[in-house]
């Protein structure tokens, strides 16, 4: 049988809890392996009341605590779930002390838990139609649950008809996998974890609540409540991008493959597609699914990475386990028609001497294909413009980079490598990353108007729109000298899908 237990926040609520506290069905008391009050520091004695309520209700098993100070709403809900992880429960219900939510439906709300069908349980409010306003919710509240309700599913790609209840039920298992410590101390922590449990892929329940506004004091803020909330959902549809720290998109891969026609990898697949079955080395290949594509339109694909991915094995023809930065290794074999360095140069601490080892690979008619992101685009333009500069999780500031180019400085690196130029092109931001962590993520059809002006304006001015550069490199004249034996070079990890 699971392990049950039942945490109160309450504050200000000496009139409500004893009513609270009464209200959890008899029925349902043998299924309960804890119950605690978590007064937060109330003005009034509602922590007085609980203990008075503990010593004649020796039915309940009951816990009442009284933090020394004020903690908020969510720090209160914090220490109520290290609580529930230190009891050792399966499952924890959260109930407010002031009897806004039904304690009778205590035995619904946990039951698809008991039954592991899923991670979390929220009561809603606004499942059943009309019935938030018959229970006396304010028009105010209603439109506007139901505005950032929106607003979240689109923005986070979460499917919720409320994310403002606060009656839920969660396994504590699935808990102790999201990083609640790290929430906000106010009221939208409720919308934080949310954005935790759907980012760590935990499944979320919803059930049908009755309303209920009575005299109850509401210490929310709601025009701060909505700005907060809009700028949590915000912030996590930005880290799912690549944009900030990403600490929000915790479960997401750092990188992920470009698809579209019109990024370095699908320009990369088009400039290969009308060539006969080469040769090729992928440096940086991580998991493969580049390469995949590549051998698909009859290439033989070799891959090196730092890492051995999962099934990049099945993926290429041949793989090879090593640090760019310590150099090519030995048994990648020579006579490549091509090497691809997609997104790699600016992950090596001296991409001149790697280009130089790439050269000695290379049949004397090959080329190099490479992209490198533009510190000169109007992003981190404008970043250290406004003295605002950081590493981001992915993209042109990407924190695994250690190295930064613009068109000019690459094309002098390239030169000084003894390469020249046979093609290049700049590519926009790619479209599909706008989509990550989104409910429209596989869905581009609203993006053809604004991949046409990103073309404009990347055609126009490519050194301030272009997002990447992408070359095909070949040896200049008198320079295709064997450089066997190249000096190793050591550092940095490296993968070429941003």
């Amino acid at each position: 049988m699971k392990r049950i237990g039942v945490l109160i926040v309450a504050y200000n609520a000496a009139g409500t809890l004893p009513s609270v506290l009464d209200r959890i069905p008899r029925s349902f008391l043998p299924k309960i392996s804890k119950v605690i009050v978590n007064d937060d520091c109330s003005k009034d004695p509602t922590y007085l009341v609980g203990l008075g309520y503990q010593m004649v209700n020796a039915h309940l098993p009951l816990e009442i605590i009284r933090h020394e100070r004020n903690l908020g709403y969510g720090g209160n809900q914090k220490a109520g779930y290290r609580w529930a992880i230190e009891q050792d429960l399966d499952i924890v219900v959260l109930l407010h002390g002031d009897g806004q939510y039904p304690p009778e439906m205590l035995p619904e709300i946990v039951a698809p838990l008991e039954n592991d069908e899923c991670d979390a349980v929220f009561g809603s409010r606004m499942m059943d139609k009309g019935a938030a306003r018959k229970g006396g919710m304010p028009l105010y509240k209603f439109v506007g649950n139901r505005i950032l309700t929106s607003i979240g599913n689109k923005v986070a790609g979460v499917e919720l008809s409320e994310w403002h209840s606060g009656y839920r039920a969660y396994s504590v298992a699935a808990l102790k996998e999201v990083p609640f410590e790290r929430n906000t101390e106010g009221f939208d922590f409720d919308t934080q974890i949310i954005l935790q449990m759907h980012e760590a892929g935990k499944r979320i329940r919803e059930m049908p609540i009755p309303t209920y506004y009575g005299d109850e004091i509401c210490y929310v803020n709601g025009m701060r409540y909505a700005k907060d909330f809009t700028h949590d959902v915000l912030r996590y549809r930005a880290h799912k991008i690549g944009f900030g720290t990403g600490e929000t998109a915790f479960a997401t891969s750092d990188y992920d493959q470009k698809r579209g026609d019109e990024t370095s990898h699908g320009r990369i697949v088009n400039w290969l597609s009308g060539r006969p079955p080469s040769r090729i080395l992928d440096l940086g290949c991580s998991d493969g699914r580049l390469g995949e594509r590549l051998r698909a339109l009859g290439h033989t694909v070799i891959g090196v990475d730092i890492e051995k991915h999962d099934g990049v094995a099945d993926r290429l023809d041949g793989f090879v386990e090593a640090d760019l930065d310590d150099g090519l290794p030995n048994d990648v074999g020579d006579d490549y028609d091509v090497v691809l360095a997609a997104d790699v140069l600016e992950h090596v601490r001296d991409p001149q001497r790697l280009l130089l080892e790439i050269r000695s690979h290379m049949q004397p008619r090959g080329s190099v294909i490479t992209s490198v992101p533009n510190f000169g685009h109007w992003y981190p333009r404008t970043r250290v413009a406004l003295g605002r500069f950081d590493y981001d999780r992915r993209g042109i500031l990407d924190a695994g980079h250690v190295r930064f180019f613009t068109r000019r400085s690459f094309e002098r690196l390239a030169a000084s490598a003894g390469f020249r130029s046979r093609r290049s092109c700049a590519v926009g931001v790619p479209i599909e990353a706008a989509s990550r962590g989104g409910i429209d993520a596989v869905d581009h059809t609203h993006d053809a108007p604004f991949d046409r002006v990103q073309h404009i304006a990347v055609d126009l001015w490519p050194t301030m729109f272009g997002f990447q550069f992408l070359y095909e490199l070949e040896a200049a004249p008198g320079e295709m000298a064997s450089l066997r034996g190249t000096p190793s070079i050591r550092g940095a990890r490296h993968s070429h899908v941003a």
